[in-house]
């Protein structure tokens, strides 16, 4: 739920920690804006990476495998057409969504739909130790299908979780909250956020004040983490310009993290184990032999 003034949290979340997400390259040629993930904050449980990514065709992100987690890729601008060995296949536009669970073992391919400059954010979401060998699957959801909701300047676009009243229909494995907002000149927003769960905002546009309002401004391609509570507080002090911004959150898993690139798992005895399945194709990586995306 959201709610007008800030006096309804028992304690607000302040900011704990700001990262500037600085360019990287990834993938063939493509670039990234990494906030989750790098030196500066390796991981935020359960999250293990949040990329805000930039691609022209050629490059891309060819055929990759993934184990032991969840990404989440949410379209900014443009279109991203997956593969996977699996025969799933299918395009995401402008304000869709893909949750895509890796599980046991995936191998896909994300590269541009199309000319120009496509953009959008993926996340990285890590599943608990009897969850991480599960079946892979899909939750993909339209632009016009995400629940959203208005009042007092503010729009959210509800991916996961819920806010102003209205629910996403997302499952999450690790309960996670992703919630894109947009708040006009001279706005403000104060959302709940269950207080055991981490949480961040990542500023896509504008600058927003962030917990206090006698706060300085933080403004676009920074993450801030928000320290404990039961909710935040974002106001838009622009006269002139919008604030958007996503805010996430989720329950710590508080689990071993042991990471070899795109395969996560609670130990190195773990990992060993499938960097050897997927070399030789098994446990999950059957198909592997003999796909490859066109």
């Amino acid at each position: 739920m959201s709610a007008t003034d800030p006096t309804c949290f028992n304690q607000p979340r302040l900011v704990t920690k700001k990262v500037l997400a600085k360019h990287q390259h990834e993938g063939d040629g493509a670039v990234v804006r990494r906030c989750i993930g790098r030196s500066e904050l390796k991981s935020l449980d359960p999250f293990l990476m949040m990329d805000d990514f930039t691609v022209s065709p050629p490059a891309g992100f060819p055929d990759h495998p993934h184990r032991g987690f969840e990404t989440v890729t949410y379209m900014l601008q443009g279109g991203i057409t997956h593969q996977d060995f699996a025969g799933h296949k299918g395009t995401i536009h402008t304000g869709d969504v893909q949750w895509m669970t890796a599980g046991r073992g995936i191998i896909h391919s994300e590269m541009p739909a199309g000319d120009g400059v496509h953009k959008g954010l993926q996340l990285w979401i890590n599943l608990s130790s009897h969850e991480k060998m599960i079946e892979p699957r899909y939750q993909e959801l339209l632009s016009e299908d995400i629940p959203s909701a208005e009042q007092n300047g503010v729009e959210v676009r509800v991916i996961a979780g819920e806010s102003m009243g209205v629910r996403s229909p997302v499952y999450t494995r690790t309960p996670t909250m992703y919630l894109d907002f947009s708040l006009r000149p001279r706005s403000q927003v104060h959302q709940h956020i269950p207080e055991s769960w981490n949480a961040f905002a990542y500023i896509i546009e504008g600058e927003g004040v962030f917990g206090h309002q006698n706060k300085s401004p933080i403004s676009a391609n920074h993450m801030v983490v928000l320290g404990p509570g039961d909710g935040v507080s974002v106001w838009n002090k622009s006269s002139s310009k919008p604030l958007r911004f996503v805010l996430i959150a989720g329950q710590p898993l508080n689990e071993a993290v042991v990471q070899y690139g795109p395969f996560v798992m609670n130990t190195q005895a773990e990992i060993d184990q499938t960097i050897e399945d997927y070399q030789y194709s098994k446990n999950g990586f059957e198909m592997a032999k003999h796909w490859r995306s066109h």
